[in-house]
């Protein structure tokens, strides 16, 4: 998995296709990851020491890692993300499109 966690992705697939989003959490066991205002369900809650008031409460669910691209802000587009090798023997995250390092 190249997406990691704070990088901004756009949806390629499924209800909320074409919104951006910043990445949350990266679960790779699973192949999925929670995107800030992406996939909002609602959950039903009951009072609780936590949660006063209980009720209906909303969140962000996991959607599959497939169904994102990671977004370029320098193309402002789309672009994939590829693993480059350097002299020094470390491993670091490029764009395919511009080929500059994302760390």
């Amino acid at each position: 998995m190249h997406i990691r966690k704070k990088d901004t992705v756009v949806v390629i697939r499924g209800e909320y296709k074409g919104k951006k989003g910043r990445v949350l959490e990266v679960y790779p066991k699973e192949q999925k990851i929670l995107v800030e205002g992406v996939n909002i369900v609602k959950r039903h809650t009951k009072p609780s020491a936590r949660n006063q008031a209980g009720g209906i409460v909303q969140k962000e669910a996991p959607i599959h890692i497939s169904n994102v691209a990671p977004w370029c802000e320098a193309i402002n587009a789309p672009s994939k993300i590829k693993m480059k090798r350097l002299e020094d023997g470390r491993r670091v995250r490029v764009w395919e499109a511009t080929g500059e390092a994302l760390d």
